[in-house]
């Protein structure tokens, strides 16, 4: 089992930044992907970002990419996803998820999640 704790969500205004963190505990050997993903309200669950275990590849969504970053600290054993010039549209509820398989994007693919964190962005 792998267990996510996310952290850093809160109120933004559109152009400002923030922070979320993930911290991962647990049989993390059998996980090759983090991911961040968002779920706005009355929409389904999409992509934001994904970085591999082994080789910290990055890959983002279209949507986000050169505005997000995510980042991975192993001393901490933390996944961070660093938010800047934030738009109304990013409002939603940011979830950490852990896989096998590098690069997958969908949320089928990955078998641990965190709770999840509030991001509200207001224009």
């Amino acid at each position: 089992q792998v267990q996510l704790v996310e952290s850093g969500g809160g109120l933004a205004q559109a152009g400002g930044s923030l922070k979320l963190s993930c911290a991962v505990s647990g049989r993390t050997f059998s996980t090759n992907s983090m991911a961040w993903f968002r779920q706005a309200p009355g929409k389904e669950r999409e992509f934001i970002a994904a970085i591999t275990t082994n080789s910290g590849i990055e890959s983002y969504a279209e949507s986000v990419k050169g505005r997000f970053t995510i980042s991975s600290d192993n001393a901490k054993n933390t996944v961070n996803l660093e938010m800047n010039s934030l738009k109304a549209e990013d409002t939603g509820v940011y979830s950490c998820a852990a896989g096998r398989y590098v690069g997958a994007r969908s949320p089928t693919n990955y078998n641990y999640w965190g709770q999840g964190t509030h991001v509200t962005v207001s224009a």
